[in-house]
């Protein structure tokens, strides 16, 4: 990787770059001296369409001095903004610098709208027409990429529509999930579990936990081997939402459901992450997501009863 990153590619580039401006000029210089043959008809010899004929003439004066003063252009360009390999410019300009501050003028503009939405408790804000459509973009923006535009996830990706929550569903869990992201790991478990029939024992308890198809037989062998797994899960499978780790007792399945995908999941294990939109987005704008995406559980389960 270092041969990418070494001062060898800045050379590299710059030379290239005034190599070029150079060449433009030098190649202009010896045109312009090049005069039309007077000794005949003034034409090269090129015929288009049996009756267009290239004449010999040079460049016209305002295209040169044109030419001339496009390079000398680039040159101050060049002295101005980066171009040069890693040289940064004398004004110091960065793609980064312009969207950061593109950025802030824009949450500027918008605080004042942000404002009133700051000052009230998530459930409120949920209520709040207008906020929500400013919640709905956002969520399409960030969010639906991973979890769907109507928010119900598919495999891997959490539905944010149920009550299943990894890390909890209340507005203050939501707004520490979104503004930090998670990084979830379940190691791979089957060398502490035993060999492959014991796997599949465990695997049959843990669709029994979720009056789930499965073997009665193996799961009543596998319940005591999910002592191991118990330290993550819980005794009784419902999980710890201080940790991250699943229910598997509610039958909701976030890689897979079956006994072929638990046996997966215990062999092979499993990372996740969900990047935090901390730095992307202001705390404003993640205090009216937050609430968008805790109305998807709670304000149309209220309007539905």
């Amino acid at each position: 990787m270092s041969d990418f990153t070494s001062d060898f590619w800045s050379y590299y580039i710059s030379f290239i770059v005034i190599g070029g401006i150079i060449g433009c000029l030098v190649l202009l210089l010896v045109t312009s001296k090049v005069k039309p043959m007077s000794d005949t008809d003034n034409t090269t010899g090129h015929v288009y369409d049996e009756d267009i004929v290239e004449m010999n003439n040079p460049l016209p004066r305002w295209w040169m001095w044109l030419f001339v003063l496009t390079c000398i252009f680039g040159v101050f360009y060049l002295i101005a903004f980066p171009g040069l390999g890693t040289n940064k410019g004398l004004l110091g300009w960065s793609g980064i610098g312009q969207y950061e501050h593109e950025v802030a003028e824009t949450n500027k503009r918008l605080a004042p709208i942000y404002a009133k939405f700051t000052a009230m408790k998530v459930e409120d804000v949920a209520h709040d027409a207008k906020a929500m459509a400013i919640g709905e973009r956002l969520f399409m923006n960030n969010c639906s990429q991973c979890h769907g535009s109507d928010a119900h996830g598919s495999k891997g990706f959490p539905n944010l529509t149920d009550h299943d929550w990894l890390h909890g569903g209340s507005p203050e869990k939501i707004t520490e999930t979104i503004t930090l992201g998670r990084h979830g790991v379940m190691p791979p478990m089957q060398a502490a579990v035993g060999d492959q029939d014991d796997v599949k024992n465990v695997a049959n308890y843990v669709l029994s936990l979720s009056n789930s198809k499965h073997d009665k037989a193996r799961a009543e062998l596998g319940k005591e081997k999910f002592v191991i797994c118990a330290a993550c899960h819980g005794a009784d499978g419902k999980g710890n939402q201080a940790i991250g780790s699943p229910n598997l007792t509610d039958n909701i399945w976030l890689h897979g459901f079956g006994e072929a995908a638990i046996i997966d999941r215990i062999n092979l294990g499993k990372e996740n992450i969900m990047p935090a939109q901390g730095e992307r987005l202001s705390p404003e704008q993640i205090h009216v997501l937050a609430a968008y995406v805790w109305s998807f559980s709670n304000v149309a389960k209220k309007s539905e009863d």
